[in-house]
């Protein structure tokens, strides 16, 4: 049987942390769930220790301050691989991901190497706010172009690796920072011949809490997007 670590990480998710357990925990699936949560002030490590799971281990690791996404999903794919995990399915805590995909994600997983839940693949949906979509939307075309690697989706956090078979690949060797972590993750892994498996998924707008991306994200995007493409 192959062991399966799903993984999110948390900032101010009081919200909608509970939600997000219960969906996971009631998945027909037989799974770990890792949680990462970078001392949120509002209580959501707090809220996590007090859950009582019925199907489904849930592991918390809470960090003194907040360290970053990269850093969090980083000490996840060591966790994965430490614990012999054969699955690791990142994804956020928000809801914008729906874990009723998981099982999709695993059923995939079992012939692929990687997986991304694409909005723009076809069949996929985006319901973001339009100033949002505009720019998630343009900016994934804008890094296609530049890097010209046939995926429609680089930036969103729902993923599946097979560390069984990805070989060598290590996240932690991924230098970039911040949002654009996720766009070298799948740079790294075309570099070396992974085949980007899509999954159309439906994204969806949080309905509690806010936003954690910064405004001049973008910025360190575009910067970082060329620094792959000319200095790597």
């Amino acid at each position: 049987m192959k062991k399966i670590l799903v993984f999110t990480a948390t900032y101010n998710e009081s919200e909608n942390i509970i939600n997000f357990i219960k969906s996971v925990d009631g998945l027909d699936v037989n799974l770990t769930l890792l949680i990462i949560d970078d001392n949120s002030p509002d209580g959501t490590s707090k809220i996590i220790k007090g859950y009582n799971p019925k199907n489904i281990k849930v592991f918390l690791i809470n960090r003194k301050k907040k360290l970053g996404l990269d850093t969090a999903h980083k000490i996840a794919y060591t966790y994965a691989l430490n614990n012999k995990f054969s699955y690791l399915i990142t994804m956020d805590a928000d809801l914008s991901h729906d874990p009723k995909k998981i099982p999709e994600f695993i059923n995939n997983l079992r012939t692929s190497k990687f997986i991304i839940g694409s909005r723009y693949a076809r069949g996929g949906t985006c319901r973001m706010k339009w100033s949002r979509l505009f720019l998630s939307y343009y900016g994934n075309k804008l890094i296609k172009f530049i890097l010209g690697i046939q995926s429609s989706e680089f930036t969103t956090s729902f993923r599946g690796f097979n560390l069984e078979k990805l070989g060598s690949f290590d996240l932690n060797n991924i230098k970039s920072g911040g949002y654009s972590f996720f766009m070298e993750t799948i740079y790294q892994l075309d570099k070396i011949k992974v085949p980007i498996h899509e999954i159309p998924i439906e994204f969806l707008d949080r309905k509690y809490g806010k936003s954690k991306i910064p405004k001049i994200e973008l910025l360190r995007t575009l910067f970082n997007l060329i620094k792959l493409k000319f200095l790597s």
